[in-house]
């Protein structure tokens, strides 16, 4: 069976990762303290703040054969907030409403602070 499939009696679900990846920054951006998802340009090393469209490129999520998750967040945080509060805050979201989402077990989320922003 594929990575991101689930036997039912009445056939094979499949969930591919993008559409994971989608749901985690949805959820992401709701959390206290994240601004948002951030694009890192390997060749320049900047880092850009990325829109609610385009959330899928700050994540990277990767499915083990035995559909077990692994999420790379990369964010940017509000300034004056306490990094690891937030992280925390969302790893707990994150993994807790993943897991009802899809069924599958979140083992490990990464998270890369790209950036801090001041909010107006």
């Amino acid at each position: 069976m594929m990575k991101g499939s689930m036997s039912t009696d009445l056939g094979i679900i499949t969930i591919n990762p993008d559409v994971i990846s989608k749901y985690a920054g949805s959820v992401a951006v709701e959390c206290f303290g994240i601004v948002g998802m951030a694009a890192v340009n390997m060749k320049d090393g900047l880092v850009r703040l990325l829109k609610k469209e385009s959330l899928t490129h700050g994540i990277h999520v990767e499915i083990s054969e035995d559909n077990v998750l692994a999420l790379d967040f990369h964010v940017i945080v509000a300034y004056g907030v306490n990094i690891l509060s937030v992280s925390d805050n969302l790893m707990n979201n994150v993994k807790y409403k993943v897991e009802e989402f899809t069924g599958m077990t979140v083992d490990k989320i990464n998270i890369f602070v790209e950036g801090v922003r001041v909010i107006d």
